[in-house]
This record gives structure tokens, sequence and C-alpha cells, in this order.
């Protein structure tokens, strides 16, 4: 029997623009949104999918029955996929997707698989004027993507690896070593970069991410809570949010933030927190966890970039 490609695809809406350029092999949809909440190092393990359904369903209300039709079941699929010559990985440049493509490495070498792996990666071809998703692209700018696919090397999985188990661990400053690492994923660095800044901010006890929402409110005219969620899903640089994800986010400044007539505006608090006027660290503090860390166990200090344990 010919041996074909295998496809990893993040998501279903990249996974329909991949399905239409019709190319060989077999597909397989990672559905999963690893840049947030507690996860562990073996992907797919008992303990794994326990605490990632228990978190689904606890924040974003994803039944432990829906977890395992859209993800599990695809992960056992994978598991027993064989007959294929190499694995194509199709990810976005923002967080979200690489901590998914760090996992996705991990359970793969986790099963002693020697297959060469490709990376089908946003970043700007000849021609192209700024970086787009992958799944905003036309077929033909997609297909030419995969045809530029890059080979990952031994030294990529290996490092792919490490951040995978360091993200899993309790110290995001031994991952935050790691941002001057050279591999052949281009925007890990950046991605590394934007994970460090989302643990709060030493002076404000906001994060990174959190203080742009607010900017955005300050700068545009926005009316109402679905502009104001689009515009932070726009400008959001290297996080890669959902809209179920940045919703919770919205919610959680909503003491910053309120309607004044048509329009959406800082409130006093809003304006101390902007100033750095005021810390707001107890006030926001929750359970929230970025793999193995959990986010108000560090500060963030901007002036030196490096991320404090409390």
């Amino acid at each position: 029997m010919e041996k074909k490609p295998l496809h990893i695809i993040n998501g279903d809406s990249l996974a329909e623009s991949v399905a239409a350029l019709d190319l060989p092999g077999q597909q397989i949809i990672w559905r999963e949104m690893l840049c947030e909440g507690p996860t562990t190092q073996e992907v797919g393990s008992d303990d794994f999918i326990e605490i990632r359904s228990n978190f689904l369903q606890d924040y974003y209300g994803i039944s432990a029955q829906d977890y395992q039709e859209k993800f599990v079941s695809e992960l056992k699929k994978l598991a027993e996929l064989e007959d294929y010559d190499h694995i194509i990985l199709w990810f976005e440049f923002d967080l979200f997707c690489h901590v998914n493509v760090l996992a996705t490495i991990s359970f793969l070498t986790d099963k002693k698989n020697n297959t060469p792996f490709y990376l089908v990666c946003s970043k700007k071809l000849k021609g192209d004027k700024k970086l787009t998703a992958l799944s905003q692209l036309s077929e033909k700018q997609l297909l030419k993507h995969y045809q530029k696919k890059i080979l990952l090397i031994e030294n990529d999985l290996e490092v792919a690896n490490l951040m995978w188990e360091l993200y899993c661990g309790k110290n995001p400053n031994l991952l935050k070593r790691q941002i001057t690492t050279i591999t052949n994923f281009e925007y890990l660095s950046s991605c590394i970069r934007a994970h460090v800044e989302r643990f709060p901010n030493t002076v404000t006890g906001i994060n990174s991410l959190e203080k742009n929402i607010l900017q955005l409110i300050e700068k545009y005219e926005i009316h109402n809570f679905t502009q104001l969620l689009g515009y932070a899903l726009e400008y959001q640089g290297y996080y890669g949010y959902s809209d179920l994800q940045m919703k919770r986010i919205l919610e959680k400044l909503s003491i910053f933030y309120a309607a004044e007539g048509d329009k959406i505006k800082l409130t006093e608090k809003g304006h101390l927190v902007l100033d750095g006027k005021k810390n707001f660290y107890r006030e926001l503090k929750n359970d929230d966890i970025f793999g193995g860390s959990k986010m108000y166990d560090f500060l963030y200090d901007p002036e030196v970039h490096q991320l404090l344990k409390l």
C-alpha cells in the first residue's frame, strides 16, 4: 500500500480550507486550547484528559462527552494511524497554536515515531504585504504555503519537547530562558515572550493583553460589547485567543470600563490602572493556570523583563 502524508490541523476552520486543497493523505483535527488552563506533560493520559475535561467544563461549559468526541477521539485515531510516511503540522503563528503544536509533537515523538515532520505556518511569502492567518488565506495562497512547508530537524523536535515539558512545569522562568533558542519555528520566541507577559504586571496587576484591551477602549470609539470584542480579537498580537477566551477576559476586566450612552468608556479604575497609579492585583486575583503555573503566583517586571515568584 502506498504511504501518504498525515495532516494534523489546528481547528475546524483551517481544516475546511486544507480539505479544499484536495491534498493526498489523512486529516486529524486538533481541537484544544492548551495555552489556557492546567496541563500535564503526558498528552492523552488519564490525568491529562481528566484535568482538561474539568477545566473546559468549569470555565467554558464544554461537557466531558463533547471533549471526548471532539478531541480525545481524534487523539486516539492519531495514536492508531500507521500508514503514512511524513507528518504535516498546520498551525498558526500565535501562542494558541504554538502551545498546541508543542503538545502535538510531544504526543507523537513519545510514541517513538521517527517519521519526518513538516510545518506549515503563517509567514510572509514573496508578494505578501502582511502576516495573515492560514485560515484566512485564499486556496492559491494556502497552497503556496504548503509548497513552502518547513522540514523540522531533530533539534527542532528536541526543543519542542523541552518547551512542552517546561510549559507544563511550575517555573515559567525556565521556559523564558529558551527565548533565544534558534529553531525552525519562526515565531516561537515571540510566542514565549507573549506567554511571559501574561503574568500580572508588578506595578498594575494587569497583564500586557489586558492593558492592550483597555488602551483600545481609550483610543477608539467603541459603542458596545460586541464591537469591543471585535477590536480585542483583531488587535491581540501573538496570542491568537478565540472569541470564547476573549469574552472571559473582557468580563474579568469589566471593573475598568462601562457603557456611557452609546459608548464604552474607561471607569475611574480604568484610568488609574492605565496610568500606573494603582495596583489591582488583589482585586483581580483568581485561580487561572497556564500549563503548570498559576497566573497569580508570579509577577512580570517590564523594566528587567523578569518573572518574580510570589
